[in-house]
């Protein structure tokens, strides 16, 4: 690559700039790298806790249903005068340039019921309000694993770029200035040895005419 470059002084400024940026392109990369993977790995945490969560919460629901199935029958059918959920909000966040998600759950007032309270009990209250904190801790781990989803795809493409500067281009550009250098400097020895050679030349006519 470096030999298909014609060995000029401008070719060397163009590619020593050519080097500089290509540096700090790898710098500027590296560091949004290192800030997405920790940003990633503060939400893989989260993740986790969330998740712990859930699970308590999704088994202390299961015994709160069977406690209501238990005084009520079973409850299915008050289950289906819940409406299906439309209060979901999206908006996003940029963290060096990646769009992370954050996802709103509007809040139904506790007071609040879709089902007759005359023909219900306490117990499918308490289901109903223990469902609504799954469904609650589910739209938030989905917001936290998109988001841990979009940086996992944002740092595979920051780490490819990083590797293409610093084991493609800086190395190409650089052995590109060794060449044009090298080059020049044996382009400069060979003018000085002509140079030196006329005058060799003017010297000896010189005493010749003296002579």
């Amino acid at each position: 690559m470096a030999q298909q470059v014609f060995p000029t002084k401008s070719n060397l400024m163009a590619t020593k700039k050519s080097l500089e940026l290509s540096k700090q392109g790898y710098e500027l990369m590296d560091r949004k790298r290192n800030i997405l993977v920790r940003e990633m790995m503060q939400l893989i945490d989260r993740a986790a806790e969330i998740q712990t969560k859930i699970e308590v919460a999704y088994a202390s629901a299961y015994r709160a249903l069977q406690r209501a199935n238990v005084t009520l029958g079973m409850v299915g059918e008050f289950a289906k005068s819940v409406p299906e959920e439309t209060g979901l909000g999206l908006e996003f966040r940029s963290v060096m340039g990646v769009e992370l998600p954050i996802v709103h759950l509007e809040e139904t007032p506790q007071t609040e019921f879709y089902y007759g309270l005359h023909s219900t009990n306490s117990q499918l209250d308490d289901v109903y309000f223990q469902f609504a904190e799954v469904k609650r801790l589910t739209v938030e781990l989905a917001e936290v694993e998109g988001s841990v989803y979009r940086l996992a795809v944002a740092i595979k493409k920051t780490q490819k770029r990083a590797n293409a500067l610093n084991n493609i281009m800086i190395p190409k550009f650089t052995a590109t200035i060794k060449f044009i250098t090298e080059a020049l400097e044996e382009k400069e020895r060979e003018e000085f040895s002509r140079l030196k050679v006329i005058k060799r030349q003017k010297d000896n006519a010189a005493a010749d005419s003296e002579g």
